[in-house]
């Protein structure tokens, strides 16, 4: 029984890093909040793999791991966001840009839930990648202006409700023999990335950026072909006239 609870205490951790991000946030200490999001992302990796090793895996866990995503990645990075960047800009837009992305977040969640993807792929950036790089970007307040920041806000916002393919990399599992080695590396990584929660914050957003991008490019190439093709079909509609 306890075995069985063991990925839905990860979930739980979650959630809790979750709250203490919002709650560093407000207290402004930024660059320890994002450090949290980044810590929550490691635990949202570590329940499902963990349940998958235990063979644990339930309806109860998948929702409450929805929940803790939608705190965790939907409303604590924009929390940190919002007061680190958009509170010196025009409200309505402030708050509307601060709206959008944990609403999106919701639908990417619900549409996870309930409609199957294709084998290996995500179809929408996953909100904990979006959170990620959302809490990270902030710390880059002083070298992005604050525009740049709504822009980019807005284009996550987009990735996660859109149908652009991400590769998945849940599937890759833990052996079991490995699972008691899990908290001693989330211990070592919370470590490190309270020692250096700057520095730390900044590196990771580099690959989830990439990764991020990596579907907008897609989107761009998708938009390019389908005009493509329309073009050829006016030209063949022309040619037979």
């Amino acid at each position: 029984m306890i075995t069985k609870s063991i990925p839905n205490l990860c979930t739980l951790f979650n959630l809790g890093l979750g709250m203490v991000a919002i709650l560093l946030s407000l207290n402004e200490n930024y660059s320890l909040a994002a450090i949290m999001v980044i810590v929550a992302m490691l635990m949202d990796g570590l329940d499902g793999r963990m349940a998958r090793a235990l063979n644990a895996q339930s309806e109860l866990g998948k929702e409450l791991d929805s929940l803790s995503d939608l705190v965790s990645f939907g409303v604590a990075p924009i929390i940190i966001m919002y007061s680190i960047s958009f509170h010196d800009i025009n409200p309505v837009l402030a708050v509307s840009a601060s709206l959008i992305f944990p609403m999106c977040g919701a639908m990417r969640l619900a549409r996870f839930n309930v409609k199957a993807g294709v084998p290996g792929y995500f179809t929408g950036l996953p909100i904990p990648a979006a959170g990620g790089v959302l809490a990270t970007l902030s710390l880059f307040h002083n070298e992005v202006s604050t525009p740049y920041m709504v822009i980019s806000t807005l284009i996550l916002s987009y990735l996660m409700v859109s149908r652009v393919k991400y590769p998945n990399f849940k599937k890759v599992g833990i052996p079991r023999k490995a699972l008691w080695l899990a908290p001693f590396v989330v211990a070592a990584a919370v470590i490190i990335a309270i020692m250096f929660p700057d520095q730390v914050s900044k590196l990771i957003f580099v690959p989830l950026a990439v990764y991020a991008l990596y579907g907008f490019q897609q989107n761009i190439r998708r938009l390019i072909r389908r005009r493509n093709h329309q073009d050829d079909d006016n030209s063949s509609k022309e040619s037979l006239r």
